[in-house]
């Protein structure tokens, strides 16, 4: 029977504030949105680290005026390396062909480039790509190097750009939790104010202080449900209209997002929304009905 009337206060309470509720549930699903996409972000910023970590080159660029020699003691100097993987050589033919793939979109900028503009190097991949400060003094002072060139500083760079999203995505979902908590409370308090009279009859025969607070808090709890499941549906549609359909040429630079960590995403908002609910209400109410 308490059960019951709980759950038929908590409907009736949503109802009775309809215009707040639904701003909450607004809020609090945009505010969700907002942390899910930085989270998904942050794993998907581990995921890119390794995978293209674990393919990074250090080019080797070589002087135009190179001797066989140099060439053959550079070449010898890679290959006794123990930091080194594998390597290999790009003559100027080759590195005019891959200029010309990069490039193929600019016709006149690729036409204006020949052979001869181009350097001779080594692709050289390392066992392990933290140790290119240590490759590079063994190799840099060989005579006909003109350039080393490590990617990892390339991506370093790129994913400082990734960061600094995730850092601005996480700023505007701590803006909107605050935003989100202020209305979970005003919302608990309107609609405290609304049962007052019933609230002090139940205090006056003596209800119990879990059975007069847990309405509110269920109120509460089922507006950070819905904006959770609101926040998830948003955070799948752009996955599957933006990231899987119209941005899926970034599939070349981004590694795809998994389906697995996007579902991941439910569990997590529907936690956060439903706690962080809870809570604003029970505080709320205990300030406010001192029970």
């Amino acid at each position: 029977m308490r059960v019951k009337y709980v759950l038929n206060e908590v409907l009736v309470g949503l109802w009775r504030n309809v215009t707040m509720t639904i701003a909450m549930i607004i809020t609090m699903s945009v505010s969700l949105t907002m942390l899910g996409a930085s989270v998904l972000l942050y794993m998907q910023v581990d995921l890119m680290k390794d995978a293209y970590y674990g393919n990074i080159q250090v080019s080797i660029f070589l002087n135009d005026g190179i001797t066989d020699g140099e060439k053959a003691a550079i070449d010898q100097a890679i290959t006794n390396s123990s930091l080194v993987a594998d390597k290999a050589f790009e003559t100027k033919a080759d590195a005019l062909k891959r200029f010309q793939t990069l490039w193929a979109d600019s016709p006149d900028f690729v036409n204006a480039i020949n052979a001869e503009s181009l350097p001779e190097s080594y692709r050289v991949r390392l066992k392990n790509p933290e140790n290119y400060d240590s490759f590079a003094k063994e190799i840099e002072k060989l005579p006909g190097i003109k350039q080393i060139i490590d990617q990892s500083d390339i991506l370093e760079e790129v994913f400082d750009i990734f960061n600094s999203i995730q850092l601005a995505s996480l700023i505007v979902a701590g803006f909107m939790a605050v935003a989100a908590l202020l209305l979970v409370g005003n919302t608990i308090q309107v609609a405290a104010y609304s049962k007052r009279r019933e609230v002090a009859v139940m205090k006056l025969v003596g209800a119990s202080n879990w059975f007069i607070q847990a309405p509110f808090v269920l109120e509460a709890v089922v507006a950070g449900l819905i904006g959770a499941i609101l926040g998830f549906v948003a955070l799948f549609i752009a996955k599957v209209v933006l990231l899987d359909g119209k941005l899926q040429a970034l599939a070349t630079i981004l590694t795809p997002i998994p389906n697995g960590n996007v579902v991941l995403m439910l569990p997590l908002l529907a936690g956060v929304g439903a706690l962080v609910s809870a809570v604003t209400a029970w505080v709320t109410l205990r300030f406010y009905l001192k029970v």
